[in-house]
Parts: structure tokens; sequence; C-alpha cells
């Protein structure tokens, strides 16, 4: 592909670090959360986000259990300042969440963003100038001393306006760009914005590295991470905070890396939303930690309902194939995916639960609200007999015999790919029924009586064939043998019984039983039939019939 030449690196390795965090194999706990959906999401929308959704937005994410949420640029416009002062005015804000606004250097922004932040219990003051080399020389025109003068009269007048305004607040600053500014320069001008705010145990400063745009693989963003940790002043006091953005489809692992390499604290979205590819995806990387066992201190587990929240506020959609979140990602199409999930299920249950460890599910659907029969397992040309024979074991609690269940499962694999399309769960069963239960045909039994005989059974069977009565006795080694020579002494030796099972089936609250029967032709040729009746004894004479009528 031609054109690759005009491109270089844009980024700057940092020097000196160990990668000790390269030998850690997981992250040991939870990192502080910030959701930045209703600032840098919401600056990504096509639509941004009315006040009063963006209020039912603040209301979900509260749910879930954030308890940083950035809340917008409130010298921005209108609604940004107003959607904060309503959120303040009305306490609505739960006393252990704080809201966090972002602002420019720049003293009437800064003015106008503490006076939206007049009476806040908890808030953030984000505090952001652009560092790199493209923006330095191509944006601004300025030099590295102007760009640190930008910061630090910001940072002073942050500090000015927090002793005259009612409220609690604390500083975080960004070196805006990060990822394309030299290590050195992004720690002095921290550095400097540190020594202006001078961070306490009680009073820390949260410093956010943001990958405004990814340059690099992930492992060069930590080492930047582990740098500023290294050489950033009062580091005890200091909260390291991850901002990544998508643009290389890395932020999850820029986040993970970044987290082992020394941050504290992650900004990102629901679904990634944000500018470009978007932000690092929040539940991505809270269930990638749920996954390995740890408590992610965020509550996922009613996905679909997040999802129908998210789309109806932001007009966007989830994408089917995102991470834990999406509609088909627990979805099993292919047969023997299908096969080892059902197996594995049965396994886990047989086993009594335990440690997860299923076939091609890394996370129990159940968690995330999702249901096997209708997520999991889904139906269509590429399935196999195991998923399909699964989804009526759980759904409708038929449990086909494993020779039934492959001519079952051809069965409803040739309709799919006819017609192209996926079945549903209720139209599978509406196929077994319509061709497998309680069959009419040429042949109905009108009323059977049983008797034991010696070591088996003797049976009265009145009988129509072809619309004609038949009144017929005959001996069998069980009922239902006795029942099929009583039919073969008026049908003729066209079949041979071949197998029967049965049991009990549990639908709402009426208990009935489900027989299966398959009878064999002259060429060797099997044909099921299955029986539903609340007698046991009822459901196997109607199998019977079943298999016959379908021969």
């Amino acid at each position: 592909m031609n054109g690759y030449q005009k491109y270089t690196k844009q980024f700057f390795p940092a020097e000196g670090v160990t990668c000790d965090w390269m030998k850690k194999t997981h992250l040991e706990k939870a990192p502080i959360w910030c959701s930045v959906d209703l600032r840098d999401g919401n600056q990504a929308l096509i639509v941004p986000m009315s006040l009063e959704e963006k209020l039912e937005f603040f209301k979900l994410l509260v749910k879930i259990g954030f308890k940083e949420i950035e809340i917008g640029f409130p010298a921005a416009s209108e609604t940004e300042y107003e959607f904060c002062r309503t959120l303040i005015e009305n306490d609505m804000i739960p006393d252990d969440v704080t809201i966090q606004v972002l602002t420019q250097s720049r003293e009437h922004i800064i003015a106008k963003t503490f006076e939206a932040l007049r009476g806040a219990k908890h808030a953030v003051v984000h505090l952001y100038n652009s560092t790199s080399v493209a923006q330095r020389e191509q944006v601004f025109k300025k030099s590295k001393q102007e760009i640190v003068d930008i910061a630090k009269f910001g940072a002073k007048l942050c500090k000015e306006y927090r002793e005259k305004t009612e409220g609690h607040f604390t500083f975080e600053y960004s070196p805006e760009s990060f990822t394309g500014t030299e290590p050195e320069f992004a720690a002095e001008i921290c550095n400097e914005v540190i020594d202006i705010w001078q961070p306490t145990a009680e009073d820390k400063v949260i410093i956010n590295l943001p990958v405004t745009v990814s340059h690099s693989m992930p492992h060069v963003y930590a080492n930047q991470v582990e740098y500023m940790c290294k050489h950033l002043h009062s580091r005890e006091n200091l909260i390291i905070s991850l901002h990544p953005h998508n643009d290389r489809g890395c932020a999850v692992a820029d986040s993970e890396m970044g987290l082992l390499a020394g941050g504290d604290r992650i900004e990102g979205t629901l679904f990634g939303n944000g500018e470009r590819t978007g932000n690092v995806d929040i539940i991505t990387l809270a269930l990638n930690m749920y996954s390995q066992g740890i408590d992610p201190e965020l509550d996922f587990s009613n996905i679909p309902e997040i999802c129908a929240t998210y789309e109806k506020v932001t007009r966007m959609r989830v994408y089917e194939r995102q991470p834990y979140s999406g509609a088909l990602v627990f979805a099993a199409f292919s047969g023997s995916h299908q096969d080892a999930i059902a197996k594995g299920m049965h396994y886990r249950e047989a086993c009594g639960g335990g440690i997860w460890n299923v076939p091609y599910l890394p996370i129990d659907p159940t968690d995330l609200g999702r249901v096997y029969e209708a997520d999991v397992i889904r139906i269509n040309s590429q399935s196999g007999k195991g998923g399909i024979g699964y989804l009526l074991e759980t759904k409708y609690a038929l449990v086909l015999p494993p020779k039934m269940r492959e001519t079952f499962g051809y069965h409803v694999k040739s309709i799919s790919d006819h017609a192209h399309k996926e079945l549903s769960p209720e139209e599978v069963h509406e196929i077994f029924l319509n061709n497998y239960v309680n069959i009419q045909g040429r042949l109905t039994v009108e009323s059977a009586s049983f008797n034991a005989a010696g070591d088996g059974y003797f049976a009265n069977v009145y009988m129509t064939v072809d619309g004609k009565s038949h009144m017929v006795s005959a001996v069998g080694n069980g009922r239902l043998d006795a029942l099929s020579n009583a039919i073969r002494s008026v049908m003729g030796d066209g079949y041979t019984l071949d197998s029967y099972s049965q049991h009990a089936l549990e639908d709402g609250t009426t208990s009935r039983a489900a027989s299966y029967v398959s009878v064999k032709d002259p060429s060797g040729k099997i044909t099921w039939g299955v029986g539903i009746d609340s007698d046991i004894m009822l459901s196997s004479v109607k199998a019977l019939v079943s298999a016959i009528n379908r021969m």
C-alpha cells in the first residue's frame, strides 16, 4: 500500500524505565473510575444530549456505581452550565459521588467554571492545555516555556477561585496530547502545576495522562506512564489518571498496561463512545477484570437495560460484536461451538458449579443479564444438533434422544438454510411440535387397555386405519410392544419398533409426560414420533402413532 513513506513515529519513547510492570500477569484491584460520557462522550455525538437526556444518563451512571463523573464543560454552552447548576441546586448528586468539570487555562472560562460549581459538595476542576510538539508548533506557535506559562497561569487562577468559591474542590491537570509530548517536558510542565497546587495526603491532585491521539503500541504508553510516576513531584500525594483514546484500537490494552505501570485511575466511557474511534470502553475494561476474579466495583449485571438507556439518550447503537455488551457476543451459531457449550453447561451442573470454565464463554452471560436460550444458542444453517437440542431442553424441557436430536437438527438446519434466516427459539419449538408431536394421519388409536399376561402384557386396542374401525387384541413383552403388535396386525409388517424413551415434562403449572418413539421400515430407515400427554401411557401411545403416521 503506497503512501506509508510519509508516516514516521510521532511519539517519544520514555528513557530510563525499568519495565518491571511487564512481569505482572494481572491487575490486583479496580482503579478509580471516572465516566466522561457526559463531557467527552457527549461532545462526540452528532446531536449532543439535551438537559433531560443528560439527567437520565447521569442517573444511570450513578446506578452503575461511578463515584466520579465528568459532567461537562460549563463555560462551553448554556446547556452545560444549566446541567451543572441543576444537579447542584436540586441536590441530585449523592454524597459519595464527585462531579468533574473541564476548563481551559483562560480566566473568563475558569471564572465561569467556578460560578457553575458554586455550592458543590465534591467537585474536580479539570484544567488542561495542549503540550505536544504538533500542537506547540502548528496550532499555538509557542515555545515550551510559553506552554508552561499557560499551565501555570491556569493553575494559579484555579487556586485563587477555589479560595473564594463556596464548595469543596479537587484539582486535576492534563498535559493534553500527552502521547505526542516529550516525556521530560510532560514531567516538567506537570511539576510546575504540582508545585503551585501543593498536594497533600488530604488534598491530592490528579495528574491525567491522556492518549489524546494514539501513536504507539500499548507498552510504549505504559513506559511513558512509568516514567511520569518516577519523575513527578510529591508522587505519594498524586493520583495518576489515564485517559486513552482508541485510534489504534488499543485503548483497553493502553489502560491495562498503564495501570500495571503505575496508573491509579481511568477516565473512559460506556461502550467507548468518544471522538474519532472513541475512548476506552469502561465496560470492557471492568469486565476483563471481573472475568479474572477481580471485583470491578461497578455493576454491569443488567447490560440489556444499560444498552437501551445508552442508545436512547445518545442515539448511538451498541455494535452487535461489542465485547461483553453486544447482542451477539455470547451467541454460538457454529454446531461445534453449540455442542461444546451445551456439554460444558451439563458438566457444570453435574459438578455443582464452582469456577467458571465453560468452553467458548469467557464469562457467564447470566451475570450480565443475558439469557442462555435467547442469547447463547442461536439457530441458523450453521447450527448443530447439540445446540438445537440444548435449546429445546433449556427452554422447553424437551430432552430429545441423541439419535433424534441429530435427525431434528438436520431438519431445522435445512429449514433455516432454505429460508436464509436465523430461527428463533419459538420457531424451532413450533417446527418440533408441527412435525413430530401428536401427529394425525392414517392411524388413530381411539382407546387402548392393557393387562398383565405372564411375562408380558395383553392389549385391547380400538383403532381406525384409513377411516375404517378395528377392534384388535395382541400380546407383547411390554405395553408399547403389545400396542405395536396390535397395530401391525391391521397395517401389516411395514415397520418394527426401534426405540422408546420418556421423561416428565414441566410446562408452567402443568406436569406432563413426553415420549419419544422410533420405528424402522424394511429398508432400515428410522422415523421418529413424539407424544405429549398428562398421562404417561397415553403419551407413549401418541408417540408410536405419530411415528407411524410420519412414515
